[in-house]
């Protein structure tokens, strides 16, 4: 079976200046798209079977730089809805909440169109995309490209390790930046984080 190629999109607004951007649709600023460009060789030099893309711009963009245009959008790549703290930084959270962690305080809730999400229900978005990803693995030969956002690609991970939702905590995530979950002797393994091109 292949691999999965992980690709967080490249630099928002938001993602620069630390707020949380789950639903809201923001585009990429233009380093974000030279962080998508960037990624060219590394995907060129991937087997590609499959590849599923989040519907928001920023992930749809950056399919579409790196090379995989026609990828599949599927709702279950969006990012996870932080609710009342959409827009928010976690300095501006942490003044009123100290201390406070995404991944095992959780979010407010937010207006009816950001509710916002448990870890456990973010867990069982990314069950269903690793199922998805695993079908599309077993139909064709080479690897299954997922494009889409920071949070939801650290629990993701955690899931396809067995671990809690809220282990996506342990793997700090780059935008522009590959990432590939392998395995070894027929078990999950991280195979590289936050892969960048090689800077001449």
């Amino acid at each position: 079976m292949g691999d999965l190629l992980l690709v967080r999109h490249g630099q928002t607004e938001w993602s620069r200046s630390g707020r949380h951007t789950g639903r809201t649709d923001v585009p990429l600023t233009e380093h974000g798209r030279a962080e998508a460009r960037g990624l060219v060789p590394l995907i060129r030099g991937q087997r590609i079977g499959a590849a599923f893309v989040s519907p928001l711009q920023r992930a749809r963009e950056t399919a579409r730089l790196i090379g995989i245009p026609d990828a599949r959008v599927d709702a279950d790549l969006r990012e996870w809805d932080y609710g009342g703290y959409e827009g928010v930084t976690t300095p501006e959270i942490q003044r009123s909440r100290p201390g406070w962690f995404l991944f095992t305080d959780g979010v407010v809730p937010g207006p009816p169109d950001h509710p916002g999400e448990t870890a456990e229900q973010v867990g069982e978005r990314a069950d269903r995309m690793l199922a998805k990803a695993d079908a599309a693995l077993a139909d064709t030969e080479g690897a299954v490209v997922l494009v889409a956002h920071g949070h939801f690609l650290r629990v993701l991970t955690a899931r396809r390790l067995g671990l809690a939702p809220q282990h996506g905590a342990l793997f700090q995530l780059a935008t522009g930046t590959l990432c590939r979950l392998g395995t070894e002797h027929g078990r999950p393994v991280v195979a590289g984080w936050n892969i960048r091109p090689r800077e001449e």
